[in-house]
């Protein structure tokens, strides 16, 4: 099957074509298993995420039209995932991996009931863009890894040849910047 682009795949969504959830298991499915089973460390609820991820993104597509479709579908593995692990309230998965990652980002991002509105969102996504960008390429992506795509400090040490004391410290300065930035951003925490 040839690849399609983003936008080719998004006009099959457009024109409800069955092909639309092909073509994007063919370009992402890979990239959204990931996502979610640094998450959920198992493999079938992983699919399971990846398969409901096309299913959310065949409702939503129309009346969205995602800017940028791998970062749309990643963020809908991503929070199927979470939810999933969520609801299983399973604290001994990925040996804790999971509570450890949102124990550290809890003191600096707000929880997400006291930014219920959609303005509100818009901003603190806004800010956490700008945030990444003043980060060094390597502390960006470290911390990319670990609270986006939900890598064990092992793992990012391995990938990006650090040791993990350089990589706990690299994310501890950059949740204290981000911690700085949000309080000088007047966002609650």
């Amino acid at each position: 099957m040839e690849e399609l682009s983003d936008s080719k795949i998004i006009g099959l969504y457009f024109d409800r074509n069955e092909d639309a959830i092909k073509q994007s298991q063919e370009k992402y499915g890979g990239y959204c298993y990931t996502i979610a089973y640094n998450i959920l460390d198992n493999k079938e609820d992983s699919e399971e995420c990846v398969n409901e991820t096309w299913l959310r993104a065949w409702n939503a597509i129309p009346p969205k039209k995602p800017s940028k479709l791998g970062s749309f579908f990643g963020r809908i593995s991503r929070n199927i995932a979470l939810d999933k692990y969520k609801s299983d309230n399973r604290l001994k998965r990925g040996n804790g991996e999971m509570t450890v990652i949102l124990d550290e980002l809890e003191s600096c991002i707000p929880d997400s009931t006291a930014t219920e509105e959609a303005v509100e969102l818009k901003m603190l996504e806004d800010i956490l863009q700008d945030f990444l960008k003043t980060l060094s390429q390597r502390d960006c992506a470290v911390f990319l890894s670990r609270y986006w795509f939900a890598m064990p400090l092992k793992e990012i040490a391995k990938k990006y040849s650090l040791r993990e004391s350089t990589v706990k410290s690299s994310l501890f300065r950059s949740r204290g910047k981000l911690k700085n930035l949000l309080e000088k951003e007047k966002i609650t925490l």
